[in-house]
């Protein structure tokens, strides 16, 4: 069976973040989203309540499992025994720091590989920040995120409001 691992902040999880990744079961048999902490990013969301977010977006997919993690990334991945990295690729720039941390993910471990998806042209220009950013100036961001995450984004966005 092979495993892979699709790891990001997921600040909220998008239909981009979906998209890639029912892209990358048709590449393994089994993947772990794994969500990290990344306090460093001013996150709307606690680690807790994105994982649960992207479970819910989820669903009963078997072959996926949505669970925190901490530290590096080949480290997550060895302990579980996953060899292949999974990342989502939308421009060339995205591709020049996803190529430098698959270059260092291989030396800290070289049996791990990094597997780069596009994903489809619909979410290219996707990306959590921006939805939260849409969100908080009143636009319409439920063509980019699951139902699941809309309710949690709207309510978060309110209680920010309050502070």
């Amino acid at each position: 069976m092979k495993s892979g691992v699709f790891a990001g902040t997921f600040d909220p999880v998008t239909n981009g973040h979906l998209d890639l990744i029912h892209r990358a079961l048709g590449v393994v048999d089994r993947l772990v989203v794994a969500v990290a902490p990344r306090p460093e990013k001013g996150v709307l969301f606690t680690l807790e309540e994105r994982v649960q977010m992207i479970r819910d977006a989820i669903g009963a997919e078997p072959r996926v499992v949505v669970e925190p993690f901490h530290g590096l990334l080949v480290d997550h991945a060895k302990a579980r025994g996953i060899a292949i990295i999974i990342r989502g690729v939308r421009f060339v720039s995205d591709f020049e720091y996803e190529f430098q941390m698959a270059l260092m993910n291989r030396r800290l471990d070289p049996g791990i590989d990094t597997i780069f998806l596009m994903p489809s042209e619909t979410y290219t220009y996707v990306n959590s920040t921006l939805v939260k950013e849409i969100a908080r100036h009143g636009g319409a961001v439920d063509p980019f995120v699951p139902p699941n995450v809309l309710e949690r984004l709207s309510a978060a966005l309110r209680k920010a409001a309050t502070r």
